[in-house]
């Protein structure tokens, strides 16, 4: 980077949710800015009003918020930083855009609507690549100001000049194209609102960001934008272009597909520590073989050169993995009030919670496993008593039978008030001791039977002292019935 003070900023447009690839860009802007002592912005473009949803600020907002990716400056909101507003500062572009016009750098447009469908449509008709045709370059003043006179409406146009324009990019090296493939893009619209193209040049530079880190999307329009800061004499900044993150190898991650957001991964149990973890290795490789860090350690480690300009694919499963390596790392009192509204989704009745999350933090990836995990806490499940053959412990309902029955009055002399799972375990293995049988012949009934399901996130011992010893002893007698 060239050596001039860092300043970045996240510059997203408020149409919706938060693409995990929005996410990554400010990630990747916020790291930069705190590794080099710099300053990271938030601005929202929001010129083109059309697209605008409600709401879209707040979740941009919040977003950043939740991941402490937390922006430097911005209009005080009651003694916080609130973010810049693109529209709310559209008088102050005017001037610009008259400075372009008068250098000749950019002219007025007064082409109608249906003149430029008809180009378009003559041009496709031709095998042509549909585009403006510079119809209004070059009109006389004397025409433009009968057209101004008679109010006849007008954007203004970028004139690209001919030649070649070249610029470096961190991620992709020396970009060179050639200013014929580059139309005379819109800066400002009919109502006076700067485009993205414009408003964004403009803003970079009053608000002094270097490098400017965005996604490859916006390489090709880069030589334009490089043009207008040469028209305005301004330095050019350094640019960071990340690459795209694809669902596959085709196709890149879209809502419209139902692939996930940020909220949609929160809202499906996914931590949000692991998730701006993950997001970061989307297209970045750190020096060495770690990919567990914290936010700080993202911060010591960032370095925009190690950007990949290959597409990332995003993998469900490494998200899932690491999610898992999260969960694993809490205490259990955090994880216990992590998973707490999950397991109230089904557990209504009174158990050994502390219990249950030591249980379940062993056997969960994503919080939104925990429902499943737990449902037949409440309930016993009318199961199928096939679930006791089991080949693996030598188990059938037989012998399954027969065990209960010998667990049943162990279990029964045990005082409520001593019932927890140290006595329990003790008490059952006494039992496996006496009856000279593998731990599996007795415990594997157990487990089954007070759960009624294949799979649970504990075993027999740890599921009798998470139900308490009633709801025990009467699942047990219930297995026996059954069986």
């Amino acid at each position: 980077m060239t050596e001039r003070k860092i300043r970045t900023r996240f510059a997203p447009s408020p149409t919706g949710y938060m693409h995990v690839g929005n996410l990554r860009t400010a990630l990747y802007a916020y790291l930069t800015a705190r590794a080099n002592n710099g300053k990271f912005l938030l601005r929202i473009e929001d010129t083109d009003q059309s697209r605008q949803v409600d709401g879209a600020i707040d979740i941009i907002y919040n977003t950043l918020k939740e991941t402490n990716l937390l922006w430097d400056e911005g209009p005080d909101i009651g003694g916080d930083y609130g973010p810049y507003i693109q529209s709310e500062r559209k008088g102050m572009y005017k001037q610009y855009v008259d400075q372009l016009i008068e250098s000749g750098h950019a002219y007025r447009c007064f082409c109608t609507k249906e003149r430029l469908e008809e180009v378009n449509k003559i041009k496709t008709a031709s095998g042509q690549p549909t585009g403006y045709d510079n119809h209004c370059r070059n009109l006389s003043k004397e025409e433009i100001e009968a057209n101004l006179a008679a109010g006849v409406p007008y954007v203004v146009r970028q004139r690209i000049p001919e030649g070649k324009t070249s610029f470096n990019d961190m991620v992709y090296g020396v970009i060179e194209v050639d200013n014929s493939t580059l139309d005379d893009q819109i800066l400002v619209k009919q109502d006076g609102m700067p485009t993205y193209n414009f408003a964004n040049v403009i803003d970079d530079h009053l608000m002094e960001i270097n490098p400017v880190i965005r996604g490859s999307e916006y390489l090709a329009s880069t030589p334009k934008y490089n043009l207008l800061y040469e028209a305005f004499g301004w330095d050019i900044p350094d640019y960071v272009h990340c690459p795209p993150v694809m669902k596959d190898s085709q196709h890149k991650l879209s809502k419209r597909n139902g692939d996930a957001s940020y909220e949609d991964l929160i809202a499906a149990g996914y931590l949000k520590d692991a998730v701006l973890n993950y997001i970061a290795l989307l297209g970045w490789s750190p020096k060495g073989e770690q990919e567990k860090f914290t936010l700080e350690e993202l911060v010591k480690e960032f370095d925009p050169h190690n950007i990949s300009k290959s597409p990332a694919i995003f993998d469900m499963d490494k998200l899932r993995y690491l999610n898992a390596e999260y969960i694993r790392d809490m205490s259990v009192e955090e994880f216990l009030e992590t998973a707490k509204p999950y397991i109230a989704q089904t557990v209504k009745s009174e158990c050994d919670l502390k219990l249950l999350a030591t249980v379940l933090q062993k056997r969960c990836e994503v919080l939104s496993d925990i429902p499943e995990q737990v449902d037949f806490i409440d309930a016993l499940p009318d199961y199928d008593t096939a679930l006791f053959e089991n080949k693996k412990m030598k188990t059938n309902k037989e012998n399954s039978k027969q065990m209960l029955g010998e667990v049943l009055p162990v279990l029964e002399a045990i005082e409520e008030k001593d019932w927890n799972m140290d006595n329990i375990h003790t008490k059952l293995f006494e039992l496996i001791a006496k009856l000279e049988v593998k731990n599996g012949l007795v415990l594997f009934p157990l487990r089954v039977a007070v759960s009624g399901k294949a799979f649970t996130p504990g075993g027999g011992v740890e599921l009798a002292a998470i139900l308490g010893k009633e709801r025990t002893i009467d699942r047990i007698k219930t297995a026996i019935e059954k069986l």
